[in-house]
């Protein structure tokens, strides 16, 4: 994969500041916003999806896209990607492998031929609710690695702390506890997928630690974390009912942190 470019060099430009006046007051001042950019990504030519994206770690984000949208099986697959664009307009234009080339081909190929039969909906039920392959069951991470979590994750959203509207995942340390990657963006899955991307493209792997998001946990998160093969997912808002369900069925520790209580396993079941 080529790997000349900077995840975020594309199109880069200072952020922009944005005036408001306070309503019903005198106060007038400026902030800077957080940036949303539509992203077009292809394999080998063929458009697949656009994003709204955070411009940042584009990179992380397509590679993780990939992997956890089963676009391909693994790293090996992506040959290469080349960012491209400026502004709100940004491409991602991957190379992969044959046997991923087919299967995407073969699965828009079979959707497209169901569009006139009523079997659409089943398709795309397949697709929200997937097959997927269940995790080794690991252990609980110490209730120690989780103190202080939220202020962590605070100090270590840079991009957040100057415009807000972000969230974040990041990956701890399984051992000490210190937080290894942070990615940031306007979407929480897409937050997740640029985690993921990260640790795949770096010299980590996913058994080193586990992820924090900072939003609440639906059942795509639990795809995405299953996909990524990480073994335990921990959430700031409250997991819904199917995601828990989902994640006590592939293996899946769930651990959701509320504000003013201790940290809630809710994945493994607790024993009777």
């Amino acid at each position: 994969m080529s790997q000349n470019m900077p995840a975020n060099a594309v199109g880069s430009s200072e952020r922009q500041l944005f005036e408001y006046v306070e309503l019903g007051g005198s106060l007038r001042a400026s902030q800077t916003l957080a940036d949303e950019v539509a992203l077009a990504v292809s394999y080998n030519g063929i458009s697949q999806a656009v994003m709204m994206v955070s411009p940042d770690a584009l990179e992380d984000f397509v590679v993780g896209f990939s992997l956890t949208g089963a676009l391909v099986a693994s790293l090996d697959e992506i040959y290469d990607l080349r960012l491209s664009g400026e502004g709100e307009q940004r491409r991602a234009d991957l190379e992969v492998s044959s046997r991923a080339f087919w299967a995407l081909k073969q699965q828009r190929r079979h959707l497209a031929g169901n569009s006139g039969c009523g079997l659409c909906g089943v398709e795309a039920l397949e697709q929200a609710l997937p097959t997927l392959a269940p995790l080794d069951r690991v252990a609980l991470p110490e209730p120690s690695l989780l103190e202080g979590m939220r202020d962590r994750i605070s100090a270590a959203q840079l991009l957040a702390r100057q415009s807000g509207a972000l969230h974040a995942a990041v990956f701890v340390d399984g051992l000490n506890g210190e937080i290894l990657l942070c990615r940031e963006d306007i979407g929480r899955h897409n937050a997740l997928d640029k985690l993921i991307g990260a640790i795949y493209r770096s010299a980590l792997s996913p058994g080193d630690g586990f992820a924090v998001v900072t939003s609440r946990c639906s059942l795509e998160l639990i795809h995405k974390a299953v996909r990524g093969r990480i073994s335990t997912l921990v959430c700031l808002s409250a997991p819904t009912a199917l995601s828990v369900q989902w994640a006590r069925a592939h293996g899946l520790n769930l651990i959701h942190i509320p504000h003013r209580s201790g940290p809630r396993v809710y994945s493994p079941a607790p024993l009777p």
